[in-house]
């Protein structure tokens, strides 16, 4: 089982320090930015699970990061924390479309609690419906035996690659699934595919399952973004 991923975004090192360990300790892989310009970077080029977020920060705040993230369409959870206590800021923080706002001083075990809470609702969200099989067009799909039935009668032999980002499309249809997220959730970070390598496995997708490969209307290529299934 995958550890989750949260970003951490705190300029204050002695806090940043402690909360790292405190994540860690609860079984969290974490990454650290001090500086507003750089966790954005961060965020549009790897996949979190959670990003817990300071305002005040160098380069650019808090809640700049917020909503240039959600205008990115990037829905990762976002856990503010701020000096900030008042309604107002608060107010602000989930307008531009943070999930929680917790302010400082605060006590570990409350934010541990947060942090839980908001990657298993999350992940309890994506969570595949059928586990073991999918159908749609008249396509069945078994993701355990890594293999599928097309609606023309031909059994199809699948790679445990090609199951795996079958089952990540399929498992966020009708959502586009980033080139960041698939390297996580199908590679792993160890090796990096091209462009060309995902979208060859998208071509094939489109030999098995679509009725006319050249136009697509079940696995689209969203130029720049990454990938979506539509049911």
């Amino acid at each position: 089982m995958r550890k989750f991923e949260i970003l951490l975004v705190e300029d204050e090192e002695n806090l940043h320090d402690a909360l790292k360990l405190n994540l860690e300790m609860e079984g969290y892989s974490v990454s650290s930015s001090y500086d507003g310009a750089h966790a954005l970077k961060q965020i549009q080029s790897a996949h979190f699970d959670l990003i817990i977020l300071d305002i005040m920060l160098p380069s650019l705040d808090g809640f700049a990061i917020t909503e240039t993230v959600r205008l990115h369409n990037i829905e990762t959870p976002i856990l503010i924390l701020s000096a900030k206590n008042t309604s107002a800021n608060r107010v602000q923080g989930l307008k531009l479309g943070a999930d929680d706002y917790l302010t400082k001083p605060f006590n570990l075990e409350e934010l541990l609690l947060r942090v839980a809470k908001l990657i298993q609702k999350t992940n309890t969200a994506k969570q595949l419906l059928v586990v073991d099989e999918y159908s749609f067009a008249g396509h069945t799909l078994n993701f355990k035996l890594q293999e599928a039935l097309n609606n023309k009668g031909e059994k199809i032999t699948l790679t445990k690659k090609e199951s795996m980002l079958l089952q990540l499309l399929i498992e966020n249809k009708n959502t586009v699934v980033t080139r960041e997220r698939i390297l996580q959730s199908v590679w792993g970070y160890q090796v990096f595919p091209t462009t060309r390598t995902i979208d060859n496995f998208i071509l094939s997708f489109r030999k098995y399952f679509e009725q006319d490969p050249k136009s697509p209307v079940h696995f689209i290529s969203i130029r720049g973004v990454g990938y979506k299934f539509l049911d």
